[in-house]
């Protein structure tokens, strides 16, 4: 009986974890499977596969061309996540106190996030323009300007633009995280902070951040890995322009796929991304357990 038990519970342990198991086969496990594997082939993905081994991937270690798109793109994600994690946060702290229409606040904040990033693109593209932007009208009403400035058409100014753009639509889920770890953080200790006479930035410095280094970890970790792949908000706004300034790798593989239909060197380059993004969830997982010991 005890057997027969014991395997009712194996086919039903089957049962209720088959579905997952089809589900992560056909959301993940092949679609990574089949990239790997197109990333060793020559072919149109239609009738031509010629087997080609480690060509790409030999051919990228050896291209300095793609090590500087991988610079841009490291820089490019670094001065986002500081900046999501500076205004964030600091938004967080203000927005926390108990100060006139703080929920009001809170709502306008959150509207950048919820705004799909094609519209947010657009919206600052239309901005930024030399002929009927915003920006330009502003700063010649106040004589800043005696011209029209050119943001994203200029190499010195538009890897900058792209980025307070990124930081303008990225800051609210950052700052969503950061508001829910201080509801966390026991209001006893803000008090005996208090007593002993500590100022607010004291309290903030030994009370707040310590008690929300957890939630900073997690928030580093998954905007790295979310803006060092992001596509969208750049290449509608510079299209990787110009001269290549702005280009981030997602963009270097769009372009080598559909306009060079290089779709081996693409899936070589996703490949290696990949490999970056694990290697940076790796060391997620190592400090998070080092957190927890």
């Amino acid at each position: 009986m005890r057997s027969a038990f014991a395997k009712r519970e194996s086919r039903s342990g089957y049962i209720f974890a088959g579905p997952a198991a089809l589900f992560m086969f056909a959301l993940v496990i092949y679609p990574m499977a089949y990239g790997i594997f197109i990333s060793t082939q020559k072919t149109n993905l239609i009738d031509e596969w010629e087997f080609v081994g480690a060509k790409y991937y030999l051919q990228l270690i050896s291209d300095s061309e793609f090590f500087s798109t991988l610079g841009t793109t490291g820089l490019f994600a670094a001065l986002v996540v500081a900046g999501n994690m500076a205004v964030g946060l600091l938004l967080a702290v203000i927005v926390n106190q108990k100060i006139p229409l703080a929920n009001f606040f809170k709502v306008i904040l959150m509207l950048p996030w919820l705004f799909p990033e094609t519209v947010v693109g657009l919206i600052w593209k239309w901005i930024f323009s030399p002929l009927f932007g915003l920006l330009n009208h502003a700063l010649m009403s106040f004589n800043l300007i005696e011209t029209e400035t050119d943001v994203l058409g200029r190499e010195n100014t538009a890897f900058a633009g792209v980025v307070f753009v990124c930081i303008w639509k990225g800051y609210p889920i950052v700052m969503l995280m950061m508001m829910a770890g201080m509801k966390n953080i026991p209001q006893e200790r803000y008090e005996a902070a208090s007593i002993d006479g500590a100022s607010k930035w004291q309290q903030f410095r030994h009370v707040t951040l310590p008690g929300l280094k957890p939630i900073i970890l997690v928030a580093v970790i998954l905007e790295t890995a979310w803006w060092f792949k992001h596509f969208t908000i750049i290449w509608l706004m510079t299209g990787g322009g110009p001269a290549g300034k702005t280009e981030v790798v997602s963009i270097e593989i769009y372009l080598q796929a559909f306009t060079n239909f290089n779709f081996g060197r693409a899936a070589a380059e996703s490949v290696i991304i990949l490999l970056i993004l694990m290697v940076a969830s790796f060391i997620y997982s190592r400090v998070l357990r080092d957190e927890s010991e």
